[in-house]
């Protein structure tokens, strides 16, 4: 089930960052090759987005990342 959040920040040179969840506001890790996007796959800071919650090796992280349009 996706949840909402928005980027907390998203670093483009490293290719990782953070969101912050809609639901408890926890910050979840975020990597470009989770982003759901054709072409150069990044994220910006105060960007909505929904995704998935997987519980990795190192704690909780952001997958099937999603940019939301803009109304």
């Amino acid at each position: 089930m996706a949840i909402l959040g928005t980027v907390k920040w998203f670093d483009r040179g490293m290719g990782y960052g953070f969101i912050l969840s809609d639901v408890g506001g926890e910050g979840l890790f975020a990597h470009y090759t989770a982003i759901r996007m054709d072409g150069f796959r990044a994220l910006t800071e105060g960007q909505r987005v929904s995704f998935e919650v997987k519980n990795g090796v190192n704690g909780k992280h952001a997958i099937n990342i999603t940019p939301q349009r803009q109304p």
